[in-house]
């Protein structure tokens, strides 16, 4: 993989992602959409991925694992050095997997513009 070159505009957004992911509790998940709900781009999933897909070279542990579609469905696992390594994360966290879906995903789900106050 090779890093994104960022504008400064999508380095403030990315950053402000980064700050909402890492707030996200062990064994909970959350969507690109929430994420982005909650930084008021309710249209800027898409962003919040790219912000995801380039986690991995942040200084700072980024627990992008934990970002999902809205479905459930990992469709970021393939922004991992190993495609498996993303649902080896959530089922060390409690959360089980089936076919690439987060099994019970109500009961798992964290929604930041519920749990967190925004500053």
């Amino acid at each position: 993989m090779k890093p994104i070159k960022l504008s400064e505009k999508n380095k403030d957004f990315f950053s402000h992602v980064y700050e909402v992911v890492k707030q996200i509790p062990e064994g909970r998940v959350t969507s690109y959409g929430a994420v982005a709900k909650y930084l008021g781009t309710a249209r800027g999933a898409r962003m919040v991925g790219w912000a995801m897909n380039g986690s991995h070279f942040h200084p700072e542990y980024i627990p992008a694992h934990r970002v999902l579609n809205r479905n459930g469905l990992l469709t970021g696992k393939h922004q991992f050095s190993d495609p498996s390594e993303m649902q080896r994360r959530l089922e060390a966290e409690g959360i089980e997997i089936k076919d690439d879906k987060v099994v019970d995903l109500k009961k798992h789900y964290w929604d930041p513009g519920i749990e967190l106050k925004y500053e």
